[in-house]
């Protein structure tokens, strides 16, 4: 009866974590036009009143 080998080696490939640099610069920049946006409606908004 032939022996089975559970020695196999695979390799897993891990993701470099630089590339959430761009991702988290995207949210930052996403997330400061959210906010101007938000507080210039609110400042049309008082102005009329």
């Amino acid at each position: 009866m032939a022996n089975p080998q559970l020695n196999h080696k695979t390799k897993v490939k891990t993701e470099d974590s630089s590339s959430l640099k761009g991702t988290f610069a995207a949210v930052l920049l996403l997330g400061l036009f959210l906010i101007l946006s938000w507080f210039g409606v609110f400042y049309i908004f008082i102005d009329r009143f």
